[in-house]
């Protein structure tokens, strides 16, 4: 069984003066109160005295605050140019990339001193006297704020307002040399361009003037004309294979030559010939009656039979001059020509004439097929260079086309490498200054005396404290 221990009487006198020590002992020295009383006056005149004075003489400062916002979609544009090309134009987001922020951009660019110098410019201030905007961004948004201190609500808005257009001024300037940057690097590409498409335009007319072939449409125009030749050529030959067919059957069946024919139907168109074979026939009835009554030797019969020699002599001789051949050919001619046979000995010479006609037509058409053969064969190898020089003229057309399309698009895409931004709040005008805080000065203040008050009492008490560590309680057994 334990049994608590217990402490002896005397222990109980010694722990009541103890406690007294800790409790008045302090308390009982009055004699340190003087030299208290005189260091608190003193530590107190030493903290309000320049913060009194502080607020008595600092000047008045207004803060002016504007906020800017960066939309964060980007834009996008094509344009189709029929002929010729297609252009097109894209700015990404300010927020696309996360190498890059805007916002960070931003606002090393509104405490830049271009923009400062800008500013001050414009107030006619030195930049000294302006200052530099203290500027904050709101994380996880696309805000942008900054602040302007002035004398006076309306000059803090004033250097605000100088700030705020200097800076958009800057971005305009610096957008515009960007552009024109780009458009400097681009024109000698165009340039490049350019000079390919005259090269190749000045290839192509040598061509045309070496060859006379203008296109490759043209060559293949003369290669249609050529081909439809040659089918006309076959049909031309089985065209005049027929007719000279036709006109050597209808030749046998009259037993006669076209040119025979021909001759024949000369001879007894003329009137003269038809009268004299007239004459002859009308004295050769004469001798055929006068035989009948008389002897060889009768008059009459003399004078039918040299009236009758003399028409066919009459008769031959005007046919000799008529056609041109001699008596023996003449003595094959068909004399009588008259009826059905007549219109056949007359299409006889019409199917010569035809066929005359036809082998002509052959004959040319084989001439122009052989030209054409020599031409299209001389023109071939220029057809395939013109093909591939108007190719590369195309493709250097296009390319040239494109580049000029692209560069005056660039032109449209000036928030490429500087993201629009826009004013979210314009300066403001301050209703009561920033600066001095007096809520801030008297809260220090009074922070500085309590901890000052608070150790000047631990110093009042510090003896007891010491007394009360020092002295170890008595333990009994």
């Amino acid at each position: 069984m334990l049994i608590a221990p217990t402490l002896p009487p005397a222990a109980t006198p010694r722990r009541s003066r103890i406690r007294r020590a800790l409790l008045g002992g302090g308390l009982a020295d009055l004699g340190r109160l003087p030299r208290y009383a005189a260091f608190a006056i003193l530590g107190a005149t030493l903290i309000w005295a320049p913060i009194t004075g502080y607020l008595r003489t600092a000047p008045l400062t207004y803060k002016s605050s504007t906020s800017l916002i960066l939309p964060g979609s980007g834009a996008s544009a094509s344009l189709n140019l029929n002929g010729i090309g297609q252009a097109s134009s894209y700015a990404s987001s300010a927020f696309a990339s996360n190498a890059v922020s805007p916002t960070e951009t931003y606002k090393r660019l509104l405490n830049a001193d271009r923009i400062l110098a800008a500013a001050a410019r414009s107030l006619d201030i030195s930049m000294r006297d302006l200052g530099r905007p203290r500027v904050s961004l709101v994380d996880q948004t696309s805000l942008i704020h900054f602040e302007m201190t002035g004398g006076s609500p309306v000059e803090a808005k004033a250097r605000g307002e100088a700030i705020l257009d200097a800076f958009f001024t800057e971005l305009d300037a610096l957008r515009a040399d960007e552009v024109a940057t780009r458009e400097d690097s681009g024109l000698q590409a165009i340039a490049d361009y350019r000079d390919s498409v005259a090269q190749t335009r000045a290839a192509i007319s040598t061509l045309q003037d070496s060859s006379g072939l203008l296109s490759v449409e043209q060559y293949d125009v003369l290669m249609d004309r050529h081909l439809a030749l040659e089918t006309g050529l076959r049909a031309q030959t089985a065209t005049l294979a027929e007719k000279e067919a036709a006109t050597a059957s209808l030749s046998s069946q009259l037993g006669v030559s076209a040119e025979a024919a021909a001759r024949t139907l000369k001879l007894f168109a003329d009137g003269a010939y038809l009268s004299l074979l007239d004459e002859a026939a009308r004295f050769a009835a004469q001798l055929a009656e006068a035989q009948s009554q008389f002897g060889p030797r009768h008059p009459q019969v003399v004078t039918a039979r040299q009236g009758h020699d003399t028409a066919r002599r009459t008769a031959q001789d005007l046919a000799r001059q008529v056609t041109g051949l001699d008596d023996a050919t003449l003595a094959g001619l068909d004399l009588a020509p008259q009826g059905v046979r007549a219109d056949l000995l007359a299409q006889l010479v019409q199917m010569e004439a035809d066929s005359r006609g036809a082998r002509q037509q052959l004959e040319a058409l084989r001439a122009q097929y052989a030209a054409g053969q020599r031409d299209l064969a001389a023109k071939a190898a220029a057809a395939a260079q013109l093909q591939d020089l108007e190719r590369d003229f195309s493709v250097a057309e296009a390319v040239f086309a494109s580049a000029i399309a692209r560069a005056q698009s660039s032109k449209s895409d000036v928030y490429a490498s500087y993201p629009l931004v826009q004013v979210l709040e314009n300066p403001s005008l301050a209703d009561r200054p920033s600066s001095p805080n007096r809520k801030l000065a008297y809260a220090a203040g009074g922070a500085a005396t309590m901890m000052m008050l608070f150790g000047l009492m631990m110093g009042w008490i510090r003896l007891a404290l010491i007394s009360r560590l020092l002295t170890k309680p008595e333990r009994s057994a």
